[in-house]
């Protein structure tokens, strides 16, 4: 096997180890997206098995003695010959030294944008448990203790009374 080929096949077996697909699918919500993951999974585990059965062997050595006793030594030679100046270029990679900080800098984003986020989420859901209380005790909350909560509110009533400012 030529090493690029050899190289692709090792790549795509480390890449389906790591891919967390039990990890993955418990973020899935609807129904029609467990489908579209399912097909992505069976296309990889395809693709996975293509490239280890087909890329992963070697090919079988041409047996030269063979086709001489059968065709004639003269256009066995020649057909060797233009088979062994054969030259397999080798892949260089260009894409991905040019995409690979634009992909850093997105994973960069990424972490921050998640980490806002997760706070946010988090503001949101001590409000949520604010809000509840707050439904729980309104019925029974007087003016003092819902102030007490929030004092902003107090001043800004108290200006309001004080600068005789009745909002009309």
């Amino acid at each position: 096997m030529s090493g690029a080929g050899k190289k692709i096949v090792d790549v795509a077996f480390k890449a389906g180890r790591t891919i967390d697909w039990d990890g993955m699918a418990k973020m899935l919500v609807t129904d029609e997206a467990r489908k579209e993951f399912a097909t992505l999974r069976r296309a990889f585990d395809e693709v996975n098995s293509a490239l280890q059965t087909k890329f992963s062997q070697e090919p079988e050595p041409i047996d030269w003695e063979y086709y001489r006793k059968g065709i004639g030594s003269r256009l066995v030679d020649v057909y060797k010959e233009a088979y062994e100046s054969i030259e397999i270029p080798k892949y260089v990679d260009t894409v991905t030294p040019q995409y690979k900080p634009k992909f850093d800098s997105l994973i960069v984003e990424l972490k921050e944008a998640e980490e806002k986020s997760l706070k946010e989420s988090q503001r949101l859901d001590n409000e949520i448990v604010e809000v509840k209380e707050l439904k729980e005790k309104i019925s029974t909350m007087t003016a003092d203790e819902y102030f007490a909560k929030h004092p902003e509110l107090k001043k800004k009533f108290d200006d309001e009374i004080r600068n005789d400012y009745w909002g009309y």
